[in-house]
Parts: C-alpha cells; sequence; structure tokens
C-alpha cells in the first residue's frame, strides 16, 4: 500500500474519475458530487495514516457509493433504493455497467468536462463547476480565486449544477456537429481558467498560479484523452509557453515586469521546450485554429535570445492569420503592438485608432495602455503619461495599477 504520489495530487487526479463513475451509473449529479467530496476528504483523512491503498479509485468509488446509497435513502426515505435508483437511471441506456468497471474509465473525466460546460450554462458558472467538479478545488477555493464570498460561490455552483440536473442531458460524449461545439466550450473554459491565473483581472495579486496550474494540469488530461486534436494540443502549447515566463513576471516585491525587461534566464526552459515540440508537431497537419497561432506566436517570443532579437514582422503575420479566424479586439489591439514593433509605433497608432471605436474595448484599460506605450516610443511624452494615468485608473488590478502609475510619474513634462 504505497504510493510516490502526493495524497493529494493523487485525489485530485481521481476526482473527476471517481464522479463520472457514479454519475455514470446513477445519473444523477448533484448527490454524486456530494458524495464524492465526502469520499475525498475520508481519503484525506486516512491515507496519510493507514497508507493509499492498492486500487486508490476502487476505494474512492466504493465508499462514495455507500454515501450516495445513504444520501438516496434519506432524499426517498418512504421508497426501496432499488426504486430510487432505477427513476434517476438515465433513459435510454439499458442496463447501466458497474461504477467501478476498469474500461473506459478515463474517458469520464472528459464527459465530466463536456456536461460541465453545458451551453445552457454561463461561463462563469461553466467555470466555477469545472474547477469544483473536474478540478477538484473546495468552494472555498474556488471563491477566493474569483475574489467572491463563498456563500455566492456556492449558490452560483448550486445553480449549475440544478441546471444540468433539470436539462436532463445524458451522462456521455456528445455526438457529431455536439460534440465539436462543446469541445470548443470545453477548450475555451481552460482557456479562461489560465487567463486568469497568469494575468489576474483583479485584486493586489499579479497572478493566481493555483487556477493557470490547474488549467495546465487539465488541459494535459484533455490532450490525453484526445491526442489527435490539434487545437486540444495547441492550447496546452499555448499554456506551457506563457506560464513559462511567469518566473520572470514579477519582482521580488510583487511588482509588475514586462516581457521586454524580463531576465529570460529565469525561464522556465523545459516549458519552452515542450510547448514548442507540441505546436511544431501539429501546425503541419493543415488548417491551424485559433490555439494553434497563439502557441506559435508564443513560441516566437519565447525562442528569441533577447526581445530586441524577436521576429516581429514573423508575428505580424501570424497575427493577421489570427484576425481572419477571430473578430477579437484583443488579437487586434495585439496586432497593433507588432506593428509598432516591426515598423514603428505611428503605424501601431494609426491602428488603434481605428479599434478606439470598437465598444468591445473602446473602455478596456488595456487599449489606453498600449495607446500610453506606442506614444512613449514615438517620444509624444504628454499624451503618453495621461494615457497611462487613464489606464491606471481603468484597471482593477492593484500590480497593474502600480506599474502605469509608475510608467506615467516616470515621463518628464512638456
Amino acid at each position: 500500500m504505497t504510493s510516490e504520489r502526493p495524497v493529494e495530487g493523487l485525489l485530485r487526479d481521481l476526482a473527476p474519475q471517481v464522479l463520472g463513475a457514479l454519475v455514470r451509473r446513477y445519473g444523477n449529479f448533484d448527490t454524486a458530487e456530494d458524495a464524492v467530496q465526502e469520499a475525498l476528504l475520508a481519503a484525506a483523512t486516512r491515507w496519510p495514516e493507514d497508507g493509499i491503498p492498492d486500487n486508490p479509485r476502487g476505494w474512492l468509488i466504493t465508499v462514495a457509493a455507500r454515501r450516495l446509497t445513504d444520501l438516496l435513502r434519506k432524499e426517498q426515505a418512504r421508497q426501496r433504493r432499488e426504486d430510487t435508483v432505477a427513476r434517476w437511471r438515465l433513459p435510454d441506456q439499458g442496463t447501466a455497467p458497474p461504477a467501478d468497471r476498469p474500461a473506459g474509465e478515463s474517458d469520464d473525466s472528459l464527459i465530466l468536462l463536456f456536461m460541465c460546460c453545458h451551453p445552457s450554462l454561463s461561463a462563469a458558472s461553466q467555470i466555477a463547476l469545472t474547477l469544483r467538479a473536474v478540478g477538484g478545488l473546495t468552494t472555498a477555493e474556488i471563491a477566493r480565486a474569483f475574489m467572491v464570498p463563498e456563500a455566492t460561490m456556492t449558490r452560483r455552483i448550486s445553480r449549475a449544477k440544478q441546471n444540468i440536473r433539470s436539462s436532463g442531458v445524458p451522462f456521455g460524449m456528445p455526438a457529431g456537429p455536439d460534440r465539436a461545439e462543446r469541445l470548443g466550450a470545453v477548450l475555451h473554459v481552460l482557456y479562461l481558467i489560465f487567463n486568469e491565473g497568469y494575468a489576474s483581472t483583479s485584486g493586489p495579486s499579479l497572478m493566481r498560479t493555483e487556477l493557470s496550474a490547474e488549467a495546465i494540469r487539465l488541459a494535459r488530461m484533455v490532450r490525453r484523452l484526445l491526442p489527435d486534436d490539434a487545437e486540444v494540443t495547441g492550447l496546452l502549447a499555448l499554456m506551457l509557453l506563457t506560464d513559462a515566463r511567469r518566473p520572470a513576471r514579477s519582482g521580488p516585491d510583487g511588482a509588475l515586469i514586462p516581457m521586454a525587461e524580463q531576465d529570460r534566464g529565469l525561464w522556465n526552459a523545459a516549458f519552452v521546450d515542450e510547448g514548442v515540440a507540441l505546436i511544431s508537431a501539429v501546425l503541419p497537419r493543415g488548417e491551424p485554429g485559433p490555439y494553434q497561432i497563439q502557441a506559435a506566436i508564443a513560441a516566437v517570443h519565447d525562442e528569441a535570445p533577447s526581445a530586441a532579437e524577436t521576429d516581429w514582422p514573423q508575428i505580424v503575420a501570424l497575427y493577421e492569420v489570427l484576425m481572419e479566424l477571430s473578430d477579437n479586439p484583443m488579437v487586434m489591439l495585439n496586432h497593433a503592438v507588432a506593428v509598432a514593433m516591426a515598423t514603428g509605433p505611428r503605424e501601431g497608432l494609426a491602428l488603434l485608432d481605428g479599434l478606439a471605436s470598437d465598444e468591445r474595448v473602446a473602455g478596456d484599460h488595456r487599449l489606453f495602455a498600449v495607446r500610453a506605450h506606442l506614444l512613449e516610443m514615438a517620444g509624444q511624452r504628454a499624451p503618453a503619461r495621461a494615457a497611462y494615468e487613464e489606464a491606471a485608473r481603468r484597471t482593477t488590478s492593484v500590480p497593474q495599477q502600480r506599474y502605469l502609475n509608475a510608467r506615467a510619474a516616470g515621463l518628464p513634462g512638456p
């Protein structure tokens, strides 16, 4: 009864498999999730003292199934357990296989991701439910990560589970076009989780490492289950290539350090190598998707020996391909930066003028921050200082506010 893996990491890996096994067998997402959480708590308490069982997944399923039975009996005290389970069993499924069957156990994790990213849920609910059901984070941990009261997050997750239960969605892999659409939602949710972890949109911290690390872990899981999907690989490569810079993104005091000023010797070389290898393997397969193009851009940045040696013309070309695939104002904003770096700030500023009327980005602090940077490059110090100050007023991230105000203060007067 030994294992080299820490109990916490093992439980996090097993949680979606155990939950999937119970939901597949009984069809009740909400109650099964409660039962699994209690089984995980029991394991976290007992395994460090008793040792990890030879079959930890089977142990968890057995304990969770017993707890689920107790919960069913409490909810349906006047009915026999068999009647309750039969009533809850999903339609047109036939006789359900044993919950702890070994075959297909990995698929359950992917099916859970598809369920958590059901189109009836808002993006916020999809993220919260994914982190709870598949990521294994507690409600308190998710609430802290998104800086909302635990009671608020509890209600959000409860409503999400109720919506899934009410929708009657079967526990199984969607077919045809619906599968592709739902996979797109899964990747988008993981992308949002990673971005919030890598560059927090609000609060005192520049990064929330636990979120970006969890997004990478889940992306690895999805790629393990769908190894031939190029966009899945592209998303994982993008996360690795971006997260590789994390050790150099802030100073000892937590202050933001822009990429051009980072010590590239601090970058995670293993992540860079893995990300470059992944994107290099999938790009030649055919028409690349948005995540692959973004990963290719990240690879150009990461492979440059220094900021001055960055291949900006190649980055401009890649952003132009990306703009053909996505009408995203943030892509256009980044394209403007790349153009400025490749051909000069005035060309980049001209592109920003076209974005100023786009209501999706017109009030975003990033537009003002980019304008300030390009104005500073162009030698227009007073307008640059005003733009930095306006960007600082508009962001809700404390480290970004400090960085932008410091840039403004560092510019001399007119």
